[in-house]
């Protein structure tokens, strides 16, 4: 085996990570080795791209083997990153399902919205308001066509829904979580719709919308489109296509339940899954994903698409996190960094790294700048665009990335984190020399600990407040 420098093995696994020999030693033969991210800042002439913005659901950072899994194979996503560029440094907007899908939808902490501080939505009081300008609804402004296919997870009927927020298509699932055959949803109600009516499909949900997905990038299309692939998998019940039997059972157990918490029960399917099944389910996704990537090649429309690849949020009970601290629901790095490849040939070369520190309302904000797309000013995003850093060569945006949760708080500056644990105690940590964040040097730095802890107040000071 070539040799490989520290760089480049930091590369490898992600932000100086160290994972397992083996992995790495496969990694390092099976595919060339990457480049530190460079821009092409010289490009022929193009329309205006199409996005295809894909997320996992509950995919932890080094789910992938391109991010250090040892046991689970991502070859269709490998290829992905290998054609584009992998993230090392790449966050959701929060721990949990909704309020990313609110930062990614806004390009706005979820904070700035009422629908935005549940954590995740559970009830159809909430929402995201209609009336809030989200990217889908800016980009149809500007001449695009745009679909969801997947979890909207922001609202259920007859209030919210993809297509009252700009979507001109939906195919999918209003709540966060479904039993993949029968699916019954976290309301214990049938919850698969085309547009605002049910649609009747009993197969294994992630085989549905990648069917439907690759039907809709291999239509004819007249105008350029943004389409949310946003699929469940991973996210429990751990159901793999072979497992119908295991979901008829979960589906009588909600069938059954006399109550909201019998329904929830079910669902986290507590008592099944394991290693070996999560391992399934992520190289179900994968497939899927490399499904849609070759009818968007067949359709002869991937040289002009940007294709955006990531999670939700952190992993959880199966991922494979290491060497991160924590989980979904928490604001360690377990919780918020997520595997994050993009792709866009007509502009961007391939087999490249970037470690520059980046928040889902950055790209928010990046494929409005793409699209030629301008932001509501009387919504004004949160995100960066990383178009300038992408096209151009500029650096990339130096700032704050924040994050508020109930039960946590954090802020990243550069390399220094500040973090705040549900028990109130503040931690500082330096993510270039401990990326487990298990040195905390708060009592070394109380200066830089303060001024930290100044900012995420100043942040946190023009968001809504949490309901008592």
């Amino acid at each position: 085996m070539p040799e490989i420098s520290r760089r480049a093995f930091g590369g490898l696994v992600g932000g100086g990570a160290v994972t397992a020999v083996a992995a790495t030693t496969a990694a390092a033969e099976a595919a060339p080795a990457e480049r530190p991210f460079q821009a092409r800042t010289a490009s022929s002439a193009a329309g205006r791209p199409n996005f295809l913005v894909i997320l996992g659901d509950d995919l932890g950072w080094a789910d992938l083997s391109s991010y250090g899994a040892p046991h689970i194979k991502t070859p269709n996503l490998d290829r992905l990153a290998r054609q584009g560029v992998r993230f090392t440094d790449a966050y959701s907007g929060s721990a949990t399902c909704s309020p990313t899908r609110f930062s990614l939808y806004t390009g706005r902490y979820p904070g700035r919205t009422k629908g935005g501080l549940a954590e995740p939505v559970a009830n159809r009081s909430q929402g995201l308001d209609p009336s809030h300008p989200t990217l889908a609804s800016l980009l149809r402004k500007a001449g695009y066509s745009t679909a969801l296919i997947g979890k909207w997870h922001c609202g259920w009927l007859p209030d919210y829904s993809p297509t009252k927020s700009g979507w001109d298509e939906f195919f999918g699932n209003h709540g966060g979580v479904l039993e993949y055959f029968s699916k019954l949803g976290q309301l214990g109600d049938y919850d698969l719709y085309e547009g605002d009516a049910t649609y009747q499909d009993l197969r294994y949900y992630t085989q549905v919308l990648t069917e439907r997905a690759v039907e809709y990038v291999g239509r004819r299309h007249d105008k350029p489109w943004l389409l949310n692939l946003n699929f469940t998998t991973p996210h429990w019940p751990w159901l793999s296509e072979e497992d119908a039997e295991t979901g008829a059972e979960i589906a009588a157990k909600i069938r059954a339940a006399k109550s909201q918490a019998e329904v929830s029960n079910a669902l986290n399917h507590y008592d099944g899954g394991s290693v070996a099944k999560y391992t399934q389910m992520v190289e179900s996704l994968d497939a899927s994903v490399g499904e849609v990537l070759a009818a968007l090649r067949r359709s002869g429309q991937e040289e002009n698409t940007v294709v955006y690849f990531a999670s939700d949020n952190g992993g959880e009970r199966w991922s494979y996190l290491w060497p991160l601290s924590g989980e979904k629901f928490v604001l360690q790095e377990g919780g918020i960094r997520v595997p994050t490849i993009v792709r866009w040939p007509h502009r961007i070369d391939g087999g490249q790294v970037s470690h520059a520190p980046n928040i889902s309302p950055d790209w928010t904000a990046t494929l409005l700048e793409l699209a030629g797309a301008r932001p509501d000013p009387a919504y004004p995003l949160d995100g960066a665009s990383l178009a300038g850093y992408l096209l151009k060569g500029e650096k990339p945006p130096e700032r704050d990335l924040f994050w508020r949760v109930r039960a946590n708080r954090a802020l990243r500056r550069g390399d220094w984190k500040y973090y705040q644990d549900s028990e109130g105690d503040d931690h500082l940590y330096d993510l270039g020399a401990d990326l487990r964040e298990q040195a905390d040097l708060a009592p070394d730095r109380p200066e830089l600990l303060a001024e930290l802890r100044s900012a995420w107040e100043r942040i946190a000071s023009g968001l809504l407040p949490y309901d008592s």
